[in-house]
């Protein structure tokens, strides 16, 4: 008789739930998904900076170089889509 390990089966379920229902979410509230992406996005962008800086920046100041990163990449993008498509807004 085989075994089976009803946890991982039921922890697997529940992933593909909450990656669904996340995918779900993206229609109705783009913001709050944005936000927690490019937050995660910082986990890796702040250790660089940070090792980057040869210790001469303190931890909270690579995470706030991170992110004004990330904005200043989004601003670009959203005045390049302005400019070269101003019909749409």
């Amino acid at each position: 008789m085989k075994r089976v390990n009803l946890e991982y089966k039921y922890f697997l379920m529940d992933a593909v739930q909450a990656i669904l229902f996340i995918f779900w979410r993206w229609y109705k509230q783009k913001l709050p998904l944005v936000i927690f992406i490019v937050l995660c996005l910082n986990l890796v962008i702040a250790p660089v900076i940070y090792a980057a800086a040869d210790s001469n920046l303190e931890r909270r100041s690579a995470w706030a170089i991170g992110i004004l990163g990330f904005v200043t990449l989004a601003l670009l993008i959203y005045l390049s889509d302005v400019i070269f498509r101003p019909e749409r807004y």
